[in-house]
């Protein structure tokens, strides 16, 4: 049995219409005029137990109204779906037994308390018996390294720290899928490197689903095997990773910035997006000229201060899978 099964998935929200002007303020007031909004737009796809799947998309393209869905926080307008094969929309208590969810914007955790005062109340609402509770706590937080973190108030905490206690909490009670929406968002590269490792170790070590939605590619590339990107409610794409990767994530980006003056003449593969009196920006097409003839050219052309190599934002990535014809290559699976 699958983990999730979604098909024909549509949710159409409801919305005023809102008129300019006082006499339009008023006649709304008595024959509102209302307008249908398609956030979900007919998805269909399926998801294996112990796959990490990424779901992903420009900000508005359906993917939180769609996590939502699955965890039976909204009812659907019209399809049908399973998680776990169980209905999320009738069977929502049950479901909740056998899912987590981590949203890297909002808290599950009290501010103003310790982590572990959040711990045994989530340990209460899932029904876990306190001495399995505390064994559960105590792996979680030896894996998590969180031990000498769960006395102190949430407010304190750094981010990566918060994140780390999100992720322990949402694994109490040993769910099969998990949610995760945003998990790294405006984490330094050492806190995200860390909650990648957490998150593939538990895949690896108890089969553990994960539904990530980001806009980090990162997450994307060394978390997932397959992806989903969709927009305005629609799925577009339905590939494996590495394909995607191939096809569509072949750019970097450079920011260089010189010890002193400096002359580029663009050659195949880098193109010059911006130039200033001591630095640039440069994109690479990687199918052409590698990260290391970047740097080796780069190095040639003048001093070097300093320089960080990126890759372009998710909404770049986005765009050039509608460029190269995103829309006819994907489909539900």
């Amino acid at each position: 049995m699958a983990a999730i099964e979604v098909e024909g998935l549509c949710k159409l929200y409801r919305t005023r219409i809102k008129e300019e002007g006082l006499k339009a303020s008023f006649r709304a007031l008595t024959r509102p005029v209302y307008k249908e909004v398609k956030a979900v737009d007919n998805i269909s796809f399926t998801v294996e137990q112990g796959e990490i799947l990424a779901f992903i998309g420009p900000n508005g393209a359906g993917k939180s109204t769609t996590i939502k869905m699955l965890t039976g926080i909204l009812h659907p307008s019209s399809g049908r779906l399973s998680v776990l094969g169980m209905d999320p929309a009738t069977q929502r208590r049950r479901l909740s037994y056998r899912i987590g969810t981590v949203f890297g914007q909002k808290s599950q955790l009290w501010f103003h308390l310790p982590p572990m005062d959040s711990f045994v109340l989530l340990g209460a609402i899932y029904d876990i018996e306190k001495a399995v509770l505390k064994k559960r706590i105590d792996e979680l937080a030896e894996r998590f390294e969180i031990g000498d973190l769960l006395k102190t108030p949430v407010r304190k905490l750094s981010l990566g720290q918060r994140i780390r206690c999100e992720v322990a909490a949402s694994l109490l009670h040993s769910p099969d899928i998990l949610f995760l929406d945003e998990p790294t968002i405006g984490l330094d590269v050492v806190a995200k490197h860390r909650i990648r490792e957490l998150i593939l170790q538990m895949n690896r070590e108890q089969g553990t689903t994960i539904f990530l939605t980001s806009h980090d590619t990162g997450d994307m590339e060394q978390l997932c095997r397959r992806a989903i990107v969709i927009d305005h409610g629609r799925i577009i794409l339905d590939e494996p990773v590495k394909k995607l990767k191939y096809d569509y994530m072949n750019r970097k980006i450079i920011a260089v910035r010189f010890t002193g003056e400096y002359k580029l003449k663009e050659i195949d593969g880098i193109t010059l997006e911006k130039s200033g009196r001591l630095g640039a920006r440069l994109s690479v097409d990687t199918r052409v000229c590698s990260i290391d003839e970047a740097m080796r050219w780069l190095i040639a052309q003048g001093g070097v201060a300093d320089i960080t190599v990126e890759d372009p934002p998710m909404e770049d990535i986005i765009a050039s899978i509608f460029e190269g014809g995103g829309q006819s290559l994907g489909g539900g699976r």
